[in-house]
């Protein structure tokens, strides 16, 4: 039985070397556990058409890309807001790092771009992936939750004055203020 793993050993190794000399000589990047379920959700992705997906570093870090969402109905439509992913080497058993670029008056998305996604947080699990956090961004765009804010002037003006509420987003996307903060436009 050991003649047989050591043999099998020597295999890998020889196929190791192949692709090393088939590579110039630089050594193949061994990917992390987290890499490969990146991979493999980045590869089963199924995004809304309102969605799209960049690689800024390009395809080779996949731990870092950024994904822009064009809200079709709701208070946010014919924005754009562009969100940023920080994958950890030990996902999925930590949820990604997400934030939000795009300065927005948003009750679950401060002014500093952090975004209050149940599923960021404590409702994060493993089998969850990336397709699950981008239709849950997507959803706070078309469903604003003012029971779980992060931008508490947002949330009440949204739970207490919705039209009010509307007004401000429109505002605040044709690019102006909205009370002392300015926000450069994303229409």
């Amino acid at each position: 039985m050991t003649g047989a793993m050591i043999r099998l050993f020597k295999v890998k190794e020889k196929q190791r070397e192949i692709a090393e000399n088939a590579n110039g000589g630089v050594p193949i990047k061994k990917q992390s556990a987290g890499e490969l379920r990146l991979h493999k959700d980045i590869s089963e992705l199924n995004l809304p058409k309102s969605c799209t997906m960049t690689f800024p570093n390009g395809k080779d870090d996949l731990m870092s890309f950024e994904v822009s969402i064009r809200p079709d109905e709701g208070y946010y439509l014919g924005g754009t807001f562009l969100f940023s992913f920080q994958v950890s080497p030990i996902y999925p058993h930590e949820a990604p790092k997400v934030k939000c670029k795009t300065k927005v008056y948003h009750p679950n998305i401060d002014l500093e771009g952090n975004v209050c996604l149940n599923i960021l947080r404590e409702d994060w699990k493993p089998v969850l992936n990336i397709n699950t956090i981008i239709y849950g961004l997507y959803h706070l765009f078309t469903e604003p939750n003012y029971e779980d804010p992060l931008n508490h002037d947002a949330a009440a003006v949204l739970r207490d004055n919705p039209k009010m509420f509307e007004s401000n987003v429109r505002r605040a996307m044709t690019g102006g203020y909205v009370g002392q903060s300015f926000f450069p436009r994303c229409i």
